[in-house]
């Protein structure tokens, strides 16, 4: 049955929402800047036992806060954002479920096998999890890296999806060319990760209400879960409260 992960993305050392796919080194269109720091919400998360989400650093300048969303509840988060088999352990010591990679399985446009060894053997495949976050091509979907900008020759497909599950015990996927737009999910992607993907898996992107979570709990066949971020009231938005994503997830 899919369920509601809750996030906390930072950026610039703030908790924001951004739209994913503007993401670069001038900054980021952004759609919402809390007032309210990382410790906040991990306290918030913990206080509804919404369990399974993320805390992502979107660049440099938010390992201090990173770290005290961690520390404000610890055992509570996973944590993204410039992992390496070098500073993986780091996370997992100051409280973090799991460690989320991405960037830095690709060398040159490529997934390195080598990588992913290093980090699995690192941190341990049960503590590990795989963002495979997405732009859409020609081709379908590609796995895009370096804050969402480059497209990798790495397919989103069964295959991928297989080679790597023996690696990690998750999946996220963002689409990127929604992220951050609250125009509604990628229905296609969606559907294509309930089909092919043997592990769990976690989609963002364009979620914009509660009933984004029943079309995804339907078109996964329950097998993928849902973070919802620009659309929540908690993070200014409208379309969706954090009281009736608690109630989703005990009702389910």
């Amino acid at each position: 049955m899919t369920l509601f992960r809750p996030c906390i993305d930072l950026h610039q050392g703030k908790v924001k929402q951004i739209v994913g796919g503007s993401l670069n080194d001038q900054g980021a269109k952004t759609n919402y800047v809390s007032p309210y720091n990382a410790a906040y919400y991990a306290s918030l998360y913990q206080t509804h036992g919404l369990t399974g989400g993320h805390v992502i650093a979107l660049g440099p300048g938010n390992k201090d806060e990173a770290l005290n969303a961690l520390k404000a509840w610890p055992q509570g988060l996973q944590f993204g954002g410039g992992v390496t088999d070098e500073n993986a352990s780091e996370f997992l010591q100051a409280g973090a479920t799991h460690v989320i990679v991405t960037s830095f399985l690709f060398e040159g446009g490529h997934l390195s096998a080598d990588r992913l060894d290093r980090i699995r053997k690192e941190v341990g495949a049960e503590r590990l999890v795989l963002d495979l976050s997405c732009r859409r091509t020609d081709a379908g979907w590609q796995i895009a890296t370096d804050r969402w900008q480059t497209i990798t020759e790495t397919a989103i497909n069964r295959e991928t999806l297989a080679e790597l599950a023996g690696h990690c015990s998750e999946f996220l996927i963002h689409a990127a060319d929604v992220e951050g737009l609250q125009a509604g999910i990628d229905t296609e992607l969606v559907t294509l990760l309930g089909e092919i993907s043997p592990l769990p898996v976690t989609y963002a992107g364009g979620a914009r209400s509660l009933q984004d979570l029943q079309l995804v709990n339907e078109l996964s066949q329950g097998k993928v879960d849902l973070t919802i971020g620009s659309a929540l009231d908690i993070f200014g938005g409208h379309g969706v409260t954090l009281e009736a994503c608690i109630a989703w997830n005990k009702q389910h």
